[in-house]
C-alpha cells in the first residue's frame, strides 16, 4: 500500500499546479483515498536515497554507457514561511548572494546521452549549534560538510556499480580532498569549475612554494588549455579558460580544471557542458513536480515529499524518452488538458443557467 500511495502521490505532484496537500489529493480522487491516509503515508515510513536507487536501478542498467558522466550539485528548496528545524534552516544561496530559508539538497545524477537520472541525494542537516561571537545567539551548522557529503555520494555510486567516466561539478566542490579521492581512490577523471584565485605553478617551475601564482595571472587566452601544478595537488592538471557572454550582454570567464591531460580545450568544455543537465533537473523538480509547493511542517513529511518529487522527475524523464517531449512540454500538455476540461465544464454550467 505504501508503494501504491507513493505512485499516486508522485503522479499528483506532476499533474497538479498549485499547492500539493493531502486534502487536494483526496478531492482529486473524489475521496477514494482520505486526506488522513495521505497524511499518515507522508509521516509513516521514511523514504531515502537507498529507495531512490531501488527505483532507478533497472533503468540505469538499461541506458548505461562507459562514457557516462556523474554530476553532483546542490540546490535549495525555499520554505520561507515554514518553521525552522534541523533540515529547514538558513543556507547561503550562491545564485542570489544571500541567505535563504529552506532545505539544502545535494543531488547526484548520472547522464548517458540524453538520459539523466538522479541516483542518490543527501539532505543537509544542521544538527550543531554554535554560539555567535559577541552575542547570546547561536548559529546552526552541520556536523558533516558538503564536500564530505559529495564524497559519500561518489562512494555510493561506485558501490552501486554505476558506470561513468567523468565526475562533473562546479567550483564549490573543487576541493583538494575531492580531487585526490577521484584521481587516486576511484581512478576516474574529473572536470570541475575552479576559482581564478587558486594558486598554480607552471610545470617547468616545479612545485616550489615561491613559484605559485594566482590562476588569473597566467593570462590565458580564450579556449586555451595549459598544464599546471595546482597547489596541494601532487599530480599535474589541465586548466582551461573559456570566455562567454552573459544574458545581460556582460562578459564572463570560466576556468576549468581536469586530471585528463589528453584532451584539448574544446573537448573538455564540451564534456563539462553536460553538467548543465543538473541545472535543468533543479528547475524541473521545482516547477514541474511541486517540490516547493508543499505546506508540510513535520520533518519526516517534508523529506518524503521531497523524495516523491524526485520520483516525479524520474517519471517525467521516462515519459520524455517515450514521447520526445521535454519535462516542461509534458507539464504544459497536462495543464492544457486540465484547462480544456475545466472550460468545457464551465460551458455546460452556463448552458444550464441560460436554459433556466
Amino acid at each position: 500500500m505504501e508503494k501504491q500511495l507513493l505512485d499516486i502521490y508522485s503522479d499528483y505532484l506532476i499533474s497538479q499546479n498549485k499547492y500539493a496537500t493531502a486534502t487536494g489529493l483526496s478531492a482529486l480522487l473524489d475521496g477514494e483515498i482520505s486526506h488522513d491516509k495521505v497524511t499518515r503515508f507522508l509521516n509513516k515510513e521514511e523514504f531515502d536515497s537507498k529507495d531512490l536507487w531501488k527505483y532507478v536501478k533497472d533503468k540505469v542498467g538499461k541506458y548505461q554507457q562507459e562514457s557516462g558522466v556523474l554530476i553532483i550539485d546542490d540546490s535549495i528548496e525555499e520554505k520561507p514561511y515554514t518553521d525552522e528545524n534541523e533540515i529547514v534552516c538558513w543556507h547561503f544561496a550562491h545564485d542570489k548572494g544571500r541567505n535563504v530559508k529552506g532545505i539544502n539538497i545535494i543531488s547526484c545524477l548520472v547522464r548517458y546521452g540524453d538520459v539523466s537520472l538522479p541516483i542518490s541525494y543527501d539532505i543537509v542537516r544542521k544538527d550543531v549549534e554554535l554560539p555567535k561571537k559577541g552575542t547570546e545567539k547561536v548559529k546552526k551548522t552541520s556536523s558533516v560538510t558538503k564536500n564530505e557529503r559529495f564524497r559519500a555520494l561518489l562512494e555510493q555510486a561506485v558501490k552501486n556499480r554505476v558506470n561513468f567516466e567523468y565526475v562533473l561539478a562546479d567550483t564549490w566542490f573543487s576541493s583538494k580532498e575531492n580531487m585526490l579521492k577521484i584521481h587516486y581512490e576511484l581512478e576516474k577523471k574529473f572536470i570541475f569549475g575552479i576559482k581564478s584565485n587558486r594558486l598554480v605553478a607552471l610545470p617547468k617551475q616545479g612545485q616550489l612554494k615561491e613559484q605559485y601564482q594566482n590562476l588569473n595571472s597566467l593570462q590565458l587566452k580564450d579556449n586555451q588549455a595549459r598544464k599546471v601544478w595546482l597547489k596541494d595537488i601532487p599530480f599535474e592538471v589541465l586548466i582551461v579558460k573559456k570566455v562567454f557572454k552573459n544574458e545581460d550582454g556582460t562578459e564572463g570567464t570560466l576556468y576549468l580544471v581536469s586530471n585528463d591531460l589528453g584532451k584539448d580545450a574544446d573537448s573538455l568544455y564540451s564534456i563539462y557542458q553536460k553538467r548543465w543537465r543538473i541545472e535543468e533537473y533543479h528547475k524541473s523538480i521545482k516547477q514541474n513536480v511541486s517540490l516547493e509547493k508543499s505546506p508540510t511542517k513535520v520533518e519526516r513529511s517534508q523529506k518524503n515529499h521531497l523524495f516523491a518529487s524526485i520520483i516525479g522527475y524520474c517519471k517525467l524523464e521516462f515519459l520524455k524518452l517515450q514521447t520526445s517531449l521535454n519535462h516542461f512540454e509534458l507539464k504544459y500538455k497536462l495543464i492544457l488538458k486540465a484547462n480544456q476540461a475545466a472550460f468545457q465544464e464551465l460551458q455546460k454550467l452556463q448552458a444550464t443557467i441560460v436554459g433556466a
